[in-house]
């Protein structure tokens, strides 16, 4: 057989076998996807249909027909404290502040005492006690010190966020590729430039990982704050709604709170998938 038949022959194969591998990710995607969308209409159902039925309370536990009913009156008529809309923005605003905050002093001190050990020596034991310490107490010390406004819920916000990215950061610095700094070094690199080039672009990956569980706590930092204490926010339209005894609203500022979760959720592996173009895809996800 001629060489140019062999070769056009691999290639319709390779081609056939790229495209098989293609329908098979999207059919395991719509799988994962149906299968989803199966969990949740079935625990829906059944909440509904357990609180219909008197199996548990409704008074206590509501029911789904009944949240989507109170979403739907905050959507429309409004909260007592004003728009729906304003006071996702309100919660999102100091979440969104907190964790950039948070973001910045955590890379900014992780990559620090990842490239300086004596400051890491110093001060790691320091930084070990405090994040030992249940910071979400500190949100009512926050609310003394800064009043009922935004910042108090900021303050909380940033402690929660901090640590976790400032770990990654520090642990992204340490783990750098030795070879690589060494050799940066022969070609005449400063320190500063193997922090800008080599350093931070390798801890990229650990920092990125720390963000998709620190927008957690930001959001957690800013209702726990508005709930203690606040003028606006999901966090007080929970407080407000414990205190009245609906059930509904409780549960349902809770399933705004985790769309807003969910979404920038979304957008940051968006964000990471797009700088992170040049990373071979996971095993599970290619299979």
């Amino acid at each position: 057989m001629p060489p140019e038949t062999v070769a056009k022959d691999a290639a319709v194969s390779g081609t056939g076998r790229t495209e098989a591998r293609a329908r098979a990710a999207r059919n395991r995607r719509m799988l994962v996807l149906a299968s989803r969308i199966a969990v949740l209409v079935a625990v829906v159902g059944l909440w509904e249909w357990l609180a219909r039925t008197a199996v548990i309370d409704p008074f206590n536990f509501s029911m789904p027909s009944k949240i989507w009913e109170q979403i739907r009156t905050w959507v429309t008529d409004g909260t007592a404290q004003g728009s729906l809309w304003e006071q996702i923005w309100y919660t999102l605003y100091e979440a969104l502040l907190g964790w950039v905050i948070g973001v910045i002093a955590g890379v900014l001190f992780g990559i620090a005492l990842g490239r300086i050990r004596f400051a890491a020596d110093v001060l790691g034991p320091y930084i070990k006690v405090l994040n030992a310490l249940p910071r979400i107490v500190l949100a009512p010390i926050f609310l003394i010190w800064f009043g009922l406004g935004p910042a108090s819920k900021v303050a909380s916000a940033v402690v929660l966020v901090f640590f976790p990215v400032f770990f990654n950061a520090f642990q992204g610095a340490r783990e750098v590729d030795r070879n690589l700094v060494a050799n940066s070094r022969i070609l005449g690199a400063s320190n500063r430039q193997v922090t800008l080039q080599v350093v931070i672009p390798s801890a990229t990956s650990w920092i990125f990982t720390s963000l998709h569980v620190s927008f957690g706590f930001a959001l957690i930092g800013a209702i726990v704050g508005e709930y203690i204490g606040a003028t606006k926010g999901l966090g007080l339209l929970v407080a407000a709604s414990q205190g009245t005894f609906n059930a509904a609203g409780v549960y349902a500022a809770m399933v705004i709170l985790a769309v807003v979760a969910l979404l920038a959720e979304g957008l940051l592996t968006f964000l990471e998938k797009k700088l992170f173009r040049w990373k071979p895809a996971d095993a599970d996800t290619a299979r």
